[in-house]
């Protein structure tokens, strides 16, 4: 699943959504793709908080903007 854009990974998701949703699945499959799902939709959480810890703070100080990366505390 690690071989997945984000992109790949939300339409498979949607895609197992939309198979779901129609209830036309033998409840085998319907499993199998619930199970994929769920793998999918924890996949695509991580990537999600990796994307957020990358995201840069813009803090006014003394009047100019400053970047501080999103996982750096102030005074270091």
């Amino acid at each position: 699943m690690e071989d997945l854009t984000f992109e790949q990974a939300m339409q498979r998701l949607e895609e197992i959504v939309s198979l779901l949703e129609a209830g036309k699945a033998p409840l085998n499959e319907s499993m199998a793709l619930f199970e994929e799902g769920t793998k999918l939709s924890a996949y695509l959480s991580q990537l999600l908080d990796t994307a957020e810890q990358k995201v840069t703070m813009i803090t006014v100080r003394d009047g100019a903007e400053t970047e501080i990366p999103f996982d750096t505390q102030e005074g270091e």
